[in-house]
């Protein structure tokens, strides 16, 4: 008899989470202004609001934490990490920040300028707002198969060739200080990049004198795709695959609250040691010294370790397993999702369930909160709210996507969690033709508005 697959790991520590009732939680969702953002934690029973930094640590990053050196300048805590990054990414200059937005601040104070193009696969929400905040423009130059939600393809985040190179050879290099490659591709429903197109990205911007830069939060994930569905890489390692990966950038971001298992942090390297040094200066003045950044060294350490799990094939197997088991569930409830299964999150196709709602009244939010008034369980809409407004118009964008990213926290949640989330979704399905109306914005700020927008139902 074949064996079960079981977790490669043992838990060693709880925390305790409530259910509350419907009455409660109509009460709560009416307080936070209809954004789930807005609630506070002890509200929700299963929180799928991101995997960001809400992942649970190892006994050896705990370890590790305890080892921190918090020198202001040169701790070992730095060395550390820059050991890690060297050893497993590949670069040999890097700046600690606090997350990832944090090095994206640094890298695109450094490089970008008022009417750049910066092209790339489907930019995700802090990184269009980084690019647009500087009235730059970012081109999306994801495949279209990535827009059919039912298709299923093994790298359905890939960047379409010849929509990159229609915008190379549209606009001098001097416009463009990177195209950014996005691993794995969120906004697109967690779906990985192939090494075939990271080459052909690469061979891309050599061609037109650009550089590439890897938003690199998932990177580990997308390199277990890779060693599962692409072909000559089965008998590869995970941490052979990551180097070859990174072998092609030119500099990458890393919000390592996600692969690299930790609460906080993130960094920003580079291949180049001139643009590294020019970086320096935005790191000082937004971050902190170039040798912590926005970092204790406590958490440098518990990151480089993690860097080091992260990149474990029997880690990512089960992390990426947890996620497949529930899309399963939810394939036995027939509802629809971007398929197939992404490394961090399910990403529910709100537009196939709530039909009813107009576009404008923002059907996967609408999804959203109806999934938290069924179970208390958060999701976050990647959808119109997500999108913003034009910048030039200021009329909202309406994706080709409206989609409810249901996102797995590491090593934090069992698949009897994955359950409630599946039945409750699938309870919320077979009501969907009674919910017509979503929600009006009665309050948003110019760019990122989905953080800290206030809705109220749309009448």
């Amino acid at each position: 008899m074949e064996l079960p697959f079981a977790e490669s790991y043992r838990i060693k520590m709880v925390e305790n989470i409530r259910k509350s009732t419907r009455e409660e939680r109509e009460q709560w969702i009416r307080e936070a202004k209809y954004n789930l953002f807005n609630l506070k934690s002890d509200y929700v029973f299963i929180d799928m609001l991101t995997d960001s930094g809400t992942g649970a640590m190892s006994d050896q990053q705990w370890a590790a934490l305890m080892l921190g050196d918090e020198s202001y300048g040169g701790a070992r805590s730095y060395y550390n990490m820059k050991e890690a990054i060297k050893e497993i990414l590949g670069f040999d200059y890097f700046l600690p920040t606090h997350q990832g937005r944090a090095a994206e601040n640094v890298l695109y104070s450094t490089i970008i300028k008022e009417g750049d193009i910066l092209p790339g696969n489907s930019h995700f929400d802090t990184t269009k707002g980084h690019i647009e905040y500087r009235r730059a423009i970012p081109i999306d130059c994801t495949i279209d198969e990535a827009s059919d939600t039912q298709l299923e393809i093994p790298f359905k985040g890939n960047v379409d060739p010849f929509k990159l190179e229609a915008v190379l050879k549209k606009y001098p290099a001097e416009k463009i200080p990177c195209v950014i490659l996005t691993v794995t591709n969120n906004t697109a429903g967690g779906q990985p990049v192939s090494m075939q197109n990271i080459r052909e990205v690469s061979a891309l911007c050599k061609k037109y004198g650009v550089a590439l830069q890897i938003d690199s939060a998932r990177f580990a994930e997308n390199a277990y795709f890779i060693k599962m569905r692409e072909k000559g890489y089965a008998d590869k390692t995970i941490k052979q695959i990551v180097k070859e990966m990174f072998g092609y950038a030119d500099i990458m971001t890393m919000s390592s609250k996600k692969d690299a298992i930790v609460n906080m942090g993130g960094f920003v390297a580079f291949k180049n040691e001139a643009l590294w040094k020019k970086a320096q200066m935005f790191c000082i003045m937004n971050e902190g010294f170039i040798t912590y950044g926005g970092m204790s060294g406590r958490d440098m350490n518990a990151l480089a370790q993690g860097l080091h799990e992260g990149t474990e094939f029997d880690y990512l197997e089960t992390r990426i397993k947890q996620v497949e088991y529930l899309g399963a569930r939810l394939d036995g409830y027939g509802i629809p999702y971007q398929r197939p299964v992404g490394g961090h999150a399910i990403f529910v196709d709100a537009k196939k369930i709530l039909t009813n709602v107009p576009k404008e009244e923002f059907i996967a939010q609408t999804l959203g909160i109806e999934l938290y008034l069924e179970a208390g369980v958060r999701g976050v809409e990647i959808g119109a709210m997500l999108a913003d407004r034009d910048p030039v118009t200021r009329e909202n964008r309406y994706p080709k996507l409206e989609l409810l990213r249901l996102a797995v926290s590491r090593r934090t949640y069992t698949n009897n969690h994955m359950d409630v989330v599946a039945a409750a979704l699938k309870n919320v399905y077979d009501r969907r033709d009674t919910i017509t109306r979503g929600y009006r914005i009665v309050n948003e700020f110019p760019i990122m508005r989905h953080f800290t927008v206030e809705l109220e139902p749309a009448h």
